[in-house]
C-alpha cells in the first residue's frame, strides 16, 4: 500500500535520489499509477536494463515498490504519495546531501521550465495564460515565510486529490488535460539584505 508522505533526511537516502534518471523516473510513477522497467525505458529513451536497475536502486531506499505483477511483467509504484527532503541538523553530512539534491532539483525543474518557455510562442493562449511566471519580493519573519509555505502546501495538497484519481485511471482524465509540474520555492535575498 502506497503511503502518504514520506520524510527523508537520512544522507545516504538523499544521495540515492541524486540521480538524473532516478528523478526522471519518480516523475514517470509520480504521472502513471504503475510503469514497468519498459515502459519507462520507453518513455526515457534509456534501456531497458539501466531503468530497470535504477528501479531497483530506488526500491533499494524505499522510494518505489514492486507493483502488482502482470503475467511476466512487474510494475513499479511510488512508495509515497509525496516526500519531504529534509536536513537532520544534527548531521552535518545531511544537510550537505540535502543541499546537493536541492541544487539538482531546481536545475532540473529550471531546465523544465525554460523548454516550456521556448516553445511557449507555438503554445495555445489558453495554456500560456493558465502557466504564468510569478515572482515578487518581500520583508518576511522566519514564522511569516512559512506561513506562506504552509498555504501554497495547502493548495498544492487540494489539487492533488484530484491529480491522483486522474493518475490511477487516464479515464478519469478531462479532454485537453497535460501534465503540469509546479516548483514552489523562496529564498532569502544575502544580497538585498545586506544593501539594506
Amino acid at each position: 500500500m502506497t503511503s502518504e508522505r514520506q520524510a527523508i533526511s537520512d544522507p545516504t537516502s538523499v544521495r540515492a535520489l541524486a540521480h538524473p534518471l532516478r528523478l526522471q523516473l519518480l516523475d514517470l510513477l509520480g504521472m502513471e499509477s504503475e510503469l514497468t522497467a519498459t515502459q519507462c525505458a520507453e518513455r526515457t529513451g534509456e534501456s531497458v536494463a539501466s531503468c530497470s536497475f535504477h528501479l531497483r536502486m530506488l526500491a533499494k531506499y524505499g522510494y518505489v515498490v514492486p507493483g502488482e505483477p502482470r503475467g511476466r511483467e512487474k510494475p513499479w509504484k511510488l512508495a509515497s504519495r509525496s516526500r519531504t527532503i529534509s536536513p537532520d541538523y544534527d548531521d552535518p553530512a545531511s544537510v550537505e546531501e540535502v543541499s546537493v539534491f536541492a541544487q539538482l532539483v531546481v536545475d532540473r525543474e529550471a531546465d523544465r521550465l525554460k523548454r516550456w518557455l521556448a516553445r511557449a510562442g507555438r503554445e495555445l493562449p489558453e495554456w500560456t495564460d493558465a502557466t504564468p511566471l510569478t515572482t515578487t519580493s518581500l520583508w518576511l519573519t522566519a514564522d511569516e515565510a512559512k506561513e506562506m509555505s504552509t498555504a501554497i502546501m495547502e493548495v498544492h495538497q487540494r489539487f492533488s486529490e484530484r491529480f491522483r484519481q486522474r493518475r490511477d485511471d487516464p479515464t478519469t482524465r478531462p479532454a485537453g488535460a497535460r501534465p503540469v509540474h509546479v516548483l514552489g520555492a523562496s529564498s532569502v535575498d544575502p544580497a538585498a539584505e545586506s544593501a539594506a
